[in-house]
């Protein structure tokens, strides 16, 4: 599987509140109002305000709950040398047997609806690969082709492992983004938006892997982002580190990926950073 590594800029200090905004909203107590101004000064605020404040207007009540919950989240908050930063925040807040609806009520799209497949049946492995690159060459997408062997493993740990986070580097630290596997899709969100909108926070990368060729011995991948979430670079970083936990050629990243799923209450989410930080090809 072929791609270009993300960029690893990253900043010596990790600044971050996973909370949702308040502009708009009258408060009460003052209580309620110090936790709207810890929102605000979430670094990615700006970029999910106008859909946090869409649930504003729609669910006040429920817009509410969602900030005592993240408050409730941050008085458990432990001290580490990245400051005030609760390890157990970015596990506990999905649960992996449930996080998964989207996907779940999404039909898996076949091949044919993108690409005329009956023309490549009787050509060999390299050169479908080839037709495919071709084919996605001046298209704002990812692709890429995975041998057959390999995505089986893939496979396997997405059924068995669902739900995960990736650090993606910014201008201001990382933004964590969720994935969630069904079938043959995986659905990225950025973690405040899920936590803002649960099951309908909008995607911001879908990548789904078309095992129509498989007997050919691979498997064709064709990734869609929003551009107006992530840049080409940064949907790019995001495949990378999916294949990379999901492929199982690194344990540290396979013991990550079962820490999350069966022992939330020991999951570092730093770990991740480390993990990105030290990343190599192999």
């Amino acid at each position: 599987m072929v791609m270009a590594l993300c960029s690893r800029h990253f900043l010596n200090s990790l600044k971050r509140t996973y909370y949702v905004s308040s502009r708009g909203l009258t408060m009460t107590t003052p209580n309620h109002q110090k936790l709207l101004e810890d929102i605000e000064k979430n670094p990615y605020y700006e970029k999910y305000s106008a859909r946090i404040a869409a649930l504003q207007k729609t669910s006040p009540e429920e817009f509410m709950q969602r900030v005592e919950q993240q408050q409730s989240t941050k008085e458990r908050e432990k001290k580490t040398k990245f400051g005030s930063v609760d390890t157990r925040q970015f596990s506990s807040v999905l649960n992996p047997k449930s996080a998964i609806d989207k996907g779940a009520q999404a039909a898996e799209k076949k091949l044919d609806d993108i690409f005329k497949t009956e023309l490549v049946m009787d050509k060999d492995a390299s050169e479908i690969q080839s037709i495919w690159e071709e084919y996605h060459k001046n298209k704002e997408v990812l692709s890429a082709t995975i041998p057959g062997d390999l995505y089986t493993i893939i496979q396997k740990n997405m059924k068995e492992y669902p739900t995960f986070l990736f650090p993606l580097p910014r201008s201001q630290g990382y933004e964590f983004i969720m994935c969630q596997s069904y079938g043959h899709t995986v659905h990225f969100t950025p973690l405040l938006a899920y936590q803002v909108h649960k099951e309908n926070a909008p995607e911001c990368l879908t990548t789904v892997h078309y095992t129509e060729l498989k007997d050919k011995g691979i498997v064709l991948m064709r990734g869609e982002y929003d551009k107006n979430v992530l840049t080409a670079q940064e949907a790019q970083c995001l495949a990378n580190q999916f294949q990379m936990y999901y492929s199982n050629k690194d344990t540290r990243k396979q013991l990550l990926l079962e820490t999350f799923t069966k022992s939330p209450d020991t999951f570092k989410h730093m770990d991740l950073v480390s993990e990105l930080e030290n990343i190599t090809l192999v």
